[in-house]
């Protein structure tokens, strides 16, 4: 299979098209989320400040009270020694100061977090978003067929435009939910729990800052926590934890009583025998313990890297009160097990944070005679008899809510995008200005309609428009416009709205030939990586969606001739098996193509003009075959034919 490459931000084709469009401009807006968003962050600016003073405040005084302190304490030894307690009461303010200051600095780093999720969201809405956030190139497949070639993931691609979820789980179901199409029944129930939280601001404030001060594990994954909740390993007999524990008591009591006895507070007796005894045993049974205890400690470590995350985030989506059937379920999922799962993962977590002090020197020091790591290994062994069944399902529904948050947060930074609308029937699309989610700013739309409309007959309108060949000189906009087709049909599937003014489609199974690349290592050229890849969308159509193909520049790795000959073969085997979809080409000759499919196929071009050695785009599908192409002129242009 093709070799997978570093993701680029946005096609280079793109980026020129992207270029030249005009743009408009969010940051005057007076309305819509950018003016919601610079609203609460001037409010957070002033009570920024406002905190800073008081910070301020708090160091002048606790700089006051020290020196004080000082002078106090000086006067008080050569003055009035007998009067020395009175530092006390200076002590206790200053205490109190501390304390106070403590949580000015706490609602400070709150604050600054809070601005921070707004910024973010500004940044996306004025296009500074990309490479800002999580790319998921970890779920990048070079056998996918769809993944690369629609930009999902890398830099400046649609899930790190939409990413937002602050857990491993929410990530992976993301990615999930963009890479294979729903039900049509589950697409619905996700439009209405979009709907229902796109304007719940403070509740994707509170999301999005669960945990903000922990740090992120580069290694965390959700599955490991999961794998280890629901491991067979029974937890230890009651008996045997209150027998260490007792043996542990017993050695600290020896201990104690011998240190008495030698400060003479206890009559001389053989203490010091009797702690070496427990001392002996103890270190036993740790020693004969010890490969498993460890072993079960790091495991404990593994799991638990975002646990604090978890309860947050769980913490956060408790407190919320859901209407539509979606979200409900979700939320009665998360009390399938009693106790409030954000109590239960702080519980577990509690575990860990005194299994990982384990490592301190001091524990260490002693663990062997008091079972510290082991009796915090037990504690963790018992919750995961008592809460383990629970954990996967707990962060698979908590992880469907943050990618549901995600694409509300899509939804009302866009209010001007739609929610699709589905048939039955197919395969079918049907949209109206129909734009790349990915341009920012100004983009012209286009209408698209392929397959045959809901509730005509085969004999009224025969098979319908399957096919369009797009022709057109470079840059003019045919990938993108394939894309924008891709992109939004994913996600209408995925449950968030598009693009356009109206779009109505069908199920769609997505399948792409836009970026295929060679490989080196595996010894592919770029032309037997495309056929590779067509093989694999023919092989889709044999199965239960109808197919949705997206080529483009179809066989340019070979000759005119086998050209047209190799692309009329593809299609026609696509369309024989309810496939629909678009070809682009700079190759004129195959838009001949058109005339031997009986209706099922149409020519359509995006054009340029050439004037003063400057190119210029209208960005228009327009039906009919490209008149002009511009390779000559741009070399021209820059001095590279050498006239």
């Amino acid at each position: 299979m093709p070799e997978v490459a570093p993701q680029n931000e946005f096609p280079v084709e793109s980026q020129v098209e992207f270029q030249t469009q005009s743009q408009e401009s969010l940051t005057g807006a007076e309305s819509g989320p950018g003016a919601e968003y610079r609203r609460r962050l001037s409010a957070l600016e002033r009570e920024e400040n406002a905190l800073k003073q008081r910070d301020g405040h708090y160091v002048a005084a606790k700089i006051a009270v020290m020196v004080a302190v000082a002078l106090l304490a000086a006067w008080l030894v050569k003055y009035a020694p007998s009067r020395l307690p009175l530092l006390v009461i200076v002590l206790a303010i200053f205490a109190l100061i501390f304390v106070l200051h403590e949580r000015v600095l706490r609602s400070l780093r709150t604050t600054r977090q809070r601005k921070g999720f707004y910024e973010r969201g500004l940044a996306r809405l004025e296009g500074r978003w990309p490479g800002t956030g999580r790319q998921g190139e970890q779920f990048l497949e070079a056998s996918h067929p769809y993944a690369r070639d629609l930009d999902l993931f890398g830099k400046g691609g649609l899930f790190e435009l939409l990413c937002t979820a602050r857990t491993s789980a929410g990530e992976q179901k993301l990615a999930s939910w963009l890479l294979a199409a729903a039900p049509l029944d589950e697409i619905s129930q996700r439009q209405a729990a979009v709907t229902e939280l796109a304007p719940r601001t403070d509740f994707q404030e509170r999301m999005a800052l669960a945990a903000e001060d922990v740090q992120a594990e580069s290694e965390r994954t959700p599955e490991t926590l999961a794998a280890w909740a629901e491991s067979g390993r029974a937890a230890a007999p009651g008996w045997t934890r209150l027998l260490f524990l007792a043996l542990a008591a017993c050695w600290v009591l020896s201990v104690l009583l011998w240190l008495l006895s030698r400060l003479d507070a206890l009559p001389l007796w053989h203490w010091g025998v009797l702690a070496l005894g427990f001392t002996a045993v103890n270190a036993s049974l740790s020693y004969a313990r010890r490969k498993r205890t460890d072993a079960d400690a790091n495991a404990v470590e593994a799991a638990g890297h975002e646990l604090p995350l978890l309860a947050a985030v769980f913490h956060a989506i408790e407190q919320e009160q859901f209407t539509s059937e979606k979200l409900a379920g979700l939320q009665a999922r998360l009390k399938s097990a009693g106790l409030p799962p954000s109590s239960a993962i702080a519980r577990l977590n509690t575990c860990r944070e005194w299994i990982v002090s384990g490592h301190n020197l001091m524990v260490r020091a002693v663990d062997p005679v008091v079972f510290w790591k082991q009796q915090w290994v037990w504690s963790a062994e018992a919750w995961r008899t008592r809460y383990g069944p629970s954990v996967r399902e707990w962060m698979s529904a908590a992880a469907e809510i943050e990618v549901l948050l995600a694409l509300a947060i899509f939804t009302s930074e866009h209010p001007e995008y739609v929610f699709p609308e589905f048939v039955a029937e197919g395969p079918y699309i049907d949209a109206e200005e129909l734009a790349h989610p990915l341009i920012e700013g100004h983009a012209v739309g286009n209408n698209v309609m392929l397959g045959k409309a809901p509730g005509d007959s085969d004999h009224a309108s025969g098979p319908g428009l399957r096919l369009i060949i797009i022709s057109g000189p470079n840059m003019a906009g045919k990938s993108t416009f394939t894309r924008s087709v891709g992109v939004n049909a994913l996600l209408a599937q995925a449950g968030a709205p598009v693009r356009a003014r109206r779009m109505s489609l069908s199920e769609l199974q997505v399948a792409a030939s836009i970026c295929v690349l060679d490989s080196l290592q595996g010894g592919l050229s770029r032309f037997y990586a495309e056929i590779t890849r067509l093989k694999q969308i023919y092989d889709l159509t044999a199965k239960d969606l109808p197919v949705l193909f997206l080529l483009d520049e179809l066989l340019s790795g070979t000759n005119s001739h086998d050209r047209r000959v190799g692309t009329e073969s593809i299609v026609r085997g696509l369309l024989r098996h309810r496939a629909i979809g678009i070809v682009t080409t700079h190759d004129l000759a195959l838009t001949a193509i058109v005339d031997s499919l009986n209706g099922q196929a149409a020519n359509y071009h995006f054009g340029d003009t050439f004037a003063q050695g400057r190119l210029s785009f209208d960005y228009s599908l327009s039906p009919g075959i490209a008149e002009t192409t511009n390779a000559l002129q741009l070399m021209k242009s820059i001095g590279l034919t050498g006239d």
